[in-house]
């Protein structure tokens, strides 16, 4: 059988980079999957020469972007990244990006991610070209999902694309994962890290190769994480199972089915973030919860229960006459059953200080026996359905791009009152407002609710014009529309029996341009405007008391400037970016029980860089920066006492440096971000700025075939090599006037041991 192998066109969204050529393949660094699609592209394998700037750059861009981005290589996940992490440590190093570290320890908690000052469900996250998150806002639980052994590489993208770029949040940016590409020959591997904290992570992962009789491929990937974690009692057991299966359809055409499994168990509080002061000067910086079944605090009455999964079809074809068809057909679903503790932070060290259950909003909440833990039980499970399509049109040097996204879900949520001593869900309350006998509930994010839907569709056309020697320009436009739908017994927020559902439309249309000036720099300029539903589905009730305010949309227009210069010992690029927004929502309350305001409008302005220079063909160094802006704006009058100022959550700066190795069998790197402080909320003060410095030293083995191996490597990982303790989170902005607090993990060791066959 003819092997199949899609071509390449010179649209691709992610070209192979600059500098990147066919040698020997002992003399390159495999950089994984930074590919992109057009029309019916392939992600794919790409190898650099060693020793280039290119082949250590930790992040970089290329020629043909259109806008800010950094692509981060497997080869860099490999040898810089905790082996716990996932998406978030992976994106760290990136600038503009703000994730601060888990304060359990890399990659053992969930984390929250901003780029530029847009925080998580902001900017779009894709997993090969799919947009996901949650359905009641396009957040994002950074455990769930795809740990980094299944990630082939990342594409960050600081903007809003071009039309083609499909999703909720794109105006805000996207993170674009893809998963590994198909190895052409057969291999196993298995590793093992252990490290701080009962720290353990077991992976095994298996590569088919191209087979004999039908060329298709396929990889399977095996990981297992326990810990006990820095926080007292903050345990986590994660299994991810996943499978990729490739095959060719006929002469033109490749079906490529994909699934992953992931199933996490985590011991922590649901409605509280971090401890009290109290806590934490009698119980230690690391206290999170307790051993007392008393307490509310109590590990094993604060447990989330998480189950997702993501699987798709995609058929890539070529149809002739320069026509090609990219076809994903997919689903998703999360599934977390949390039990939590009413109030952990009662706890003083012997029992609780007090039991209580809320009364709030004339809700009558039945009483918990003396002596009896009060808590809740909740649900947030969705299932998600989709089709991404897109047709190309290859005309002379010029690219048309049609396509259609659509996706719909279907989401059940609740927080039902328990007393968790006898594990019984309490019988119920009596709301004055509506009359109706309804399940209890005790939290400040009330809600008895049975389903939300969402429906969304994206139409989009964009024209990609070679108007002159190396000048590209692409005018696109998309049509956004969506559909968002609530029916509840007890609505989020507002308490009361509703039901509604809001359409909104917008029109919205892109242009960018990139000029090569010659074979080693490029610059490129970008103008699009955006719509983002704030809070969809699900929290719209926290927006409204009645049924009939509908929440206006953020809409944006976004305007950016780049250059781009790649060689092989000097990569870099620069740019700025101006985006204007109406309708910003932020959030008044706490993250753990946000209320969105609409603030008016806002400017997020600044500039950024990335380079990374080769000394010589062992040596490299690197550093970014991102200085950002994010004000609200002086003309805000319409809005009740609105907001002025810095945007919360937006740091000023973020700043990276780091000096890379690679020597033989030695590879080496000593890496260092550092956030900038940033405005906790509008009545409180600025966070302190947060700085990490990792360190990562490897050696792999090559003769090792008395052992049956054809490698074995081991790495050594120093995380927050400093030993900071840094504050990262007070839930009212400052310590002196805070609930809550979150602190830094201290250092940590991890050893990796990892054999292929």
């Amino acid at each position: 059988m003819k092997k199949f192998k899609l071509k390449r066109t010179p649209t691709l969204v992610l070209i192979a980079l600059a500098s990147m050529t066919s040698v020997a393949l002992a003399d390159t660094v495999n950089l994984g999957t930074v590919g992109g699609s057009s029309g019916a592209t392939s992600n794919e394998n790409i190898y650099a020469q060693k020793g280039t700037a290119t082949s250590m750059a930790p992040t970089q861009a290329n020629l043909n972007a259109t806008e800010p981005q950094s692509i981060i290589s497997r080869a860099y996940i490999e040898e810089s990244t905790p082996p716990t992490g996932n998406l978030n440590t992976i994106i760290a190093i990136a600038p503009s990006i703000s994730s601060s570290p888990s304060p359990n320890g890399a990659g053992l908690m969930d984390t929250k991610t901003t780029m530029r000052g847009f925080q998580d469900g902001e900017y779009n996250v894709t997993f090969d070209g799919i947009p996901f998150g949650d359905t009641n806002g396009p957040t994002h639980h950074s455990t769930s999902y795809f740990p980094a052994s299944i990630i082939g590489g990342v594409v960050i993208e600081r903007g809003p694309g071009n039309a083609s770029n499909i999703g909720y949040a794109t105006y805000g940016g996207s993170v674009n994962l893809y998963s590994k590409t198909p190895s052409e020959t057969q291999k196993t591997s298995v590793s093992g890290s252990f490290g701080s904290w009962n720290t353990r992570l077991y992976t095994a992962s298996y590569e088919s190769g191209r087979m004999k009789d039908s060329d298709a491929t396929l990889q399977l990937d095996v990981q297992q994480l326990t810990s006990d974690g820095y926080l007292t009692n903050a345990f986590i057991d994660g299994k991810t199972y996943s499978a990729k299966y490739q095959r060719p359809v006929g002469d033109s055409s490749l079906l490529t089915l994909y699934s992953a499994y992931s199933h996490v168990l985590t011991n922590q509080p649901d409605a509280v973030t971090g401890s009290t002061s109290s806590q934490l000067n009698s119980l230690g910086k690391n206290y999170f919860l307790n051993s007392n079944p008393q307490s509310q605090g109590y590990y094993g009455y604060n447990l989330q229960d998480k189950h997702t999964d993501f699987e798709y079809a995609r058929l890539q074809s070529r149809l002739g006459d320069g026509w090609e068809t990219d076809n994903s057909l997919y689903t998703y679903r999360y599934w977390n059953e949390t039990t939590a503790g009413q109030s952990p932070g009662n706890f003083n060290g012997t029992t609780d200080s007090s039991y209580s259950v809320k009364n709030l909003n004339s809700v009558t909440a039945a009483v918990v026996p003396t002596g009896d833990v009060p808590g809740y039980y909740k649900l947030n499970g969705y299932r998600v359905w989709g089709d991404n399509f897109k047709a190309s049109k290859k005309m002379g040097e010029d690219l048309l791009r049609v396509g259609v996204w659509y996706e719909m879900n279907n989401t059940n949520r609740h927080n039902l009152e328990a007393d968790l001593t006898t594990g019984a869900v309490l019988n119920g309350v009596t709301s004055s407002s509506s009359g109706l006998n309804q399940p209890g509930v005790v939290t400040s994010s009330n809600f008895a609710e049975q389903t939300s839907t969402r429906h969304a569709v994206q139409p989009y056309v964009e024209y990609e014009w070679a108007a002159a020697p190396g000048l590209k320009v692409m005018p696109g436009y998309k049509y956004m529309t969506e559909n968002d739908s609530v029916s509840s017994l007890m609505n989020q927020k507002s308490q009361l029996n509703q039901s509604y559902s809001y359409n909104y439309n917008a029109s919205l249309p892109y242009l960018t341009v990139n000029q090569k000036l010659d074979g080693e720099n490029a610059v490129y300029a970008q103008y699009a405007k955006g719509m983002y539903v704030i809070g969809q589905s699900i929290a719209l009730g926290g927006l409204n008391a009645t049924n009939g305010s509908k929440p206006a949309p953020e809409y944006t227009t976004n305007y950016q400037l780049g250059w781009v210069h790649k060689e092989d010992k000097l990569v870099f690029d620069a740019d700025i970016y101006y985006i204007d927004i109406n309708n910003l929502y932020t959030n008044s309350g706490t993250p753990t029980n946000p209320i969105f305001v609409n603030s008016g409008g806002a400017v997020y302005k600044g500039y950024e860089g990335q380079v990374t220079y080769s000394l010589d063909k062992e040596w490299a160094v690197y550093a970014n920066l991102g200085v950002n802006s994010a004000k609200y704006k002086s003309d805000n009058s319409s809005i009740t006492n609105a907001p002025t100022g810095n945007v919360p959550m937006a740091p000023k700066f973020t700043d990276a440096f780091g000096v890379m190795y690679q020597q033989g069998p030695w590879t080496g790197n000593l890496i260092y971000k550092n956030i900038g402080t940033q405005l906790a909320s509008t009545t409180y003060g600025d966070y302190p700025h947060i700085d990490n410095l990792d360190l990562n030293v490897s050696y792999t083995f090559r003769d090792v075939q008395s052992l049956n191996m054809s490698a074995l490597k081991a790495q050594l990982s120093v995380f927050n090599l400093q030993n900071r303790q840094t504050l990262l989170y007070a839930s009212s902005g400052t310590v002196a006037s805070s609930t809550t607090y979150q602190y830094q993990a201290p250092r940590s060791l991890m050893l990796t041991l990892k054999a292929d066959f």
